[in-house]
């Protein structure tokens, strides 16, 4: 597996990281990591999501306000994503989409209208966007639908058919460490279900990281727990997982291999 893992979704910039996070990413190359799109929740993990990416030479940014963070966003902040959609090293809008899950984040329409102006910055300088649905599956295939951007639903949660659909509009399909829970019904079944060519790998890392680590820290080495996982299921191995997981990123990313 030695240089072919792709982490298609981090948060390197999280404080969780504070302590150790030259230490670790210094690392990521030796343990088989070649690329991680770092990615931003509101316009300072963004910046620190470019500044990583000048940093090192295998990190790429992502940058966008995430739907927890709509509430706080300044009245320029699509003035602001606008500039740094232009830095070096810039390869998507987001993460971005909708969460109805928690009260205290945004209302419904405010969300949606953050969701939608972003979507349209990334057609108009033709990047892809990291859509994050979390108890809004109706709403997001709505905007999908409506906009058929290029991109990735990271670490999806929805049914095999709408996994089915989002392939069908061009999308890719985020798995993480999820499907490896004890009780991961729906995440097994679209592991199984997809074509490998719409797949992509990823931890949400310091989040979600897989059995056995449940409940830890996450970080792009412990993808290959995810990728064993999904092996088993599909009747593979880890190997063919990833190489196809890095082939579509690169894809995705436009990022020469």
């Amino acid at each position: 597996m030695t240089g072919s893992i792709f982490d298609s979704h981090a948060h390197f910039d999280d404080e969780s990281f504070d302590s150790d996070r030259d230490t670790l990413l210094a690392e990521l190359p030796n343990r088989g990591i070649c690329n991680v799109i770092n990615c931003g929740s509101d316009l300072n993990s963004s910046r620190a999501s470019v500044e990583l990416a000048v940093k090192y030479p295998y990190i790429y940014a992502a940058v966008g306000i995430h739907p927890e963070c709509v509430k706080d966003a300044p009245p320029d902040y699509i003035k602001q994503l606008e500039e740094l959609v232009t830095k070096e090293k810039v390869v998507a809008v987001g993460e971005i989409g909708l969460d109805y899950h928690f009260k205290e984040n945004a209302p419904k329409e405010v969300q949606k209208a953050v969701f939608e102006e972003q979507v349209s910055l990334a057609h108009k300088v033709g990047l892809p966007i990291i859509v994050h649905d979390r108890d809004a599956h109706g709403d997001t295939m709505e905007l999908l639908r409506k906009w058929k951007p290029k991109g990735v639903v990271h670490c999806f949660s929805g049914s095999v058919e709408m996994a089915e659909e989002c392939i069908r509009l061009g999308m890719y399909i985020g798995l993480g460490g999820a499907v490896t829970f004890k009780n991961a019904r729906v995440p097994v079944e679209v592991a199984e279900a997809i074509p490998l060519d719409r797949m992509l790998m990823e931890t949400d890392c310091p989040y979600m990281a897989p059995v056995p680590f449940r409940g830890r820290r996450n970080d792009s080495t412990l993808i290959v727990y995810t990728a064993a996982r999904i092996a088993e299921i599909r009747g593979t191995t880890a190997e063919e997982i990833l190489k196809f997981s890095r082939r579509n990123a690169e894809t995705l990313f436009s990022i020469n291999g």
